[in-house]
């Protein structure tokens, strides 16, 4: 069942928890879960990052650093995890040095990376084999939900497990919602971004339609957004593409990884999704004019 209660630090006793990846994500992820009290031990491959962020976090319960997933794992309750990709996830769980090893029997794994759902499933019969519980957990609100602490959090696992990590991750969740068995996390996530990318290619082509017939698109937008046009990446997108803005931090080449997931996802299970490859083979072209670090929303950059 879901979870709605943003950053409400006081509704769970402390606990020891790790946190493997400071990335755009994982940073301020780390950090709410220090500011909600938490025992928080980080480990991140670029060792400075996690000096900087105990240091950011000082004043926190004893924020501490490990040079190994395994080390920043042992004695936890809960390991959370937001790494770039399937290969970087099996780094950080598997191995000698790897998180499994330094987990006590009972431990959660709580992985918020956007992975394929088949690493999903691998990762959940390992830990299992070894006693310990896994949940993938992929989050939409991008940097900013990371950095307010909203982020829409879709889990895939045991409920057991879940039921014990959710109050704790309600320190930078929205919503945080068990969907089904191991994977469903992963799956509902690129539900999400076959979404996110159909819409994102539409309001480019109709902010360049409009340009291009001489409307003032901001004025445009804000009349359109109170109809049914309306959608989140209107609201927060469109008059940035208008002004050719685009360092929002969830970049193209993260967004090509992601949907590369649901391609081979589509393959597997039968699904059409002709717009998704489409889109996908339009932010190729935002690549190769050199925006690979740009957000999603410079799909109409191409269109220029």
């Amino acid at each position: 069942m879901p979870s709605t209660n943003p950053r409400n630090y006081d509704a769970t006793p402390s606990r020891k928890v790790a946190f493997l990846g400071l990335g755009v994500m994982g940073y301020p992820m780390a950090g709410h879960l220090a500011l909600a009290g938490h025992e928080v031990t980080v480990y991140n491959r670029t060792a400075t990052k996690s000096i900087a962020w105990c240091a950011e976090y000082a004043s926190a319960k004893a924020p501490k650093h490990a040079a190994t997933p395994r080390e920043a794992a042992a004695g936890a309750d809960i390991v959370f995890c937001c790494v770039g990709n399937d290969d970087d996830l099996r780094s950080v769980t598997l191995g000698a040095d790897g998180a499994f090893a330094g987990m006590k029997p009972g431990a959660i794994f709580v992985d918020h990376t956007t992975a394929s759902a088949e690493v999903a499933r691998e990762l959940h019969a390992a830990a299992k084999a070894l006693g310990l519980q896994f949940v993938d957990a992929p989050v939409s609100g991008g940097q900013a939900g990371a950095q307010n602490g909203l982020l829409t959090v879709m889990c895939g696992g045991d409920a057991e497990a879940f039921n014990a990590a959710q109050p704790v991750a309600m320190a930078f969740s929205r919503a945080f919602t068990l969907l089904g068995p191991s994977g469903s996390g992963q799956l509902a996530k690129m539900v999400n971004q076959i979404c996110i990318a159909g819409l994102v290619q539409a309001l480019s082509e109709a902010i360049a339609f409009g340009q291009n017939a001489g409307l003032d698109m901001k004025q445009v937008l804000d009349v359109i957004g109170k109809g049914a046009a309306q959608s989140w990446q209107m609201d927060n997108r469109g008059k940035t593409m208008v002004d050719g803005k685009f360092d929002f931090g969830f970049a193209v080449d993260w967004m090509r990884k992601d949907l590369g997931l649901v391609l081979d996802e589509a393959k597997r299970n039968g699904s059409r999704v002709p717009v998704t490859a489409l889109v996908d083979q339009f932010y190729a072209d935002v690549q190769k004019m050199g925006g690979n670090r740009w957000d999603t929303s410079s799909l109409i950059q191409r269109l220029k």
